[in-house]
């Protein structure tokens, strides 16, 4: 099980990093246009902002999170991005501001939930662990939509392992988003850290495989990059079906990336 406090302190050290990349934006800037079709920077910012909102309200009034789910299921597909075009409608400063506050307060709301409490969301409920790491998973990889608006390449961190640890346990999500059955044995997935470390999950012996780096694994799974721009590989049907479809966050289907030249 994931360590609360060790994933919080790693979704405020990433949440430093993406308010790095924009504090310094002029109003121009925030509307620059990123990889996600319709959506500024400042769309960007707005969605976090939002997410963490929502987040926030599934902390503190759990019972009241029905009507957030019956909302979004009334609005229909459109339910995330009005709520990104709604906040990318605000002055950049009260943007910022804004989403500077309610992820220091989800964090510390979270810091008090007992420990084995469920918090509902928009899929399963979650436990705080969980909710901590899809926050931190969000953070990156919209912060990543950021960089790549800005021509900005981002080391990459140990923050990873998280991102990496979701997205080898979301792999029944993604076949099951697309109407496919799940694979019904563990995959062996081997990754390179950005420090050289070797971050492994499911049985060594497992006939289903995928390797390569951490960075690119966590870019699919974000769909923040193309398979075929990757150097990951996959051993096995199975494996390899995955890598075409893998998905960490919620929702239906993503889009993902065009193919355009292997990522650094």
């Amino acid at each position: 099980m994931a360590d609360v406090s060790a994933v919080l302190r790693d979704l405020d050290a990433e949440s430093e990093e993406v308010e790095a990349l924009v504090a310094g934006l002029d109003p121009p800037g925030w509307r620059t246009p990123t990889p996600a079709s319709g959506w500024t920077i400042a769309h960007q910012i707005a969605h976090l902002a939002w997410t963490d909102a929502k987040a926030l309200v599934a902390v503190r009034s759990p019972e009241a999170f029905t009507d957030e789910i019956a909302s979004a299921l009334a609005v229909g597909e459109t339910y995330v991005d009005e709520g990104a075009e709604d906040g990318a409608r605000m002055p950049p400063d009260r943007l910022l501001d804004g989403w500077r506050r309610g992820r220091r307060e989800l964090g510390a709301a979270l810091r008090e939930v007992p420990a084995g409490t469920r918090l509902p969301w928009f899929g399963p409920p979650m436990s705080v662990a969980s909710m901590a790491t899809a926050r931190l998973m969000e953070t990156w990889a919209h912060g990543q939509d950021i960089a790549d608006a800005l021509g900005v390449r981002r080391e990459p961190t140990r923050r990873l392992w998280h991102i990496a640890r979701l997205g080898v346990r979301t792999r029944d999500f993604a076949f099951g988003v697309r109407g496919l059955a799940a694979p019904t044995e563990e995959f062996r997935v081997e990754l390179t850290a950005p420090d050289g470390d070797r971050w492994t999950f499911g049985p060594e012996d497992a006939p289903q495989r995928v390797t390569g780096s951490a960075h690119h694994f966590c870019l699919l799974v974000t769909q923040r990059i193309h398979r075929d721009d990757t150097d990951l590989s996959a051993v096995g049907e199975q494996a390899a079906t995955w890598l075409d479809i893998a998905q960490a966050f919620a929702g239906p289907p993503g889009p993902g990336r065009p193919r355009e030249g292997v990522r650094s």
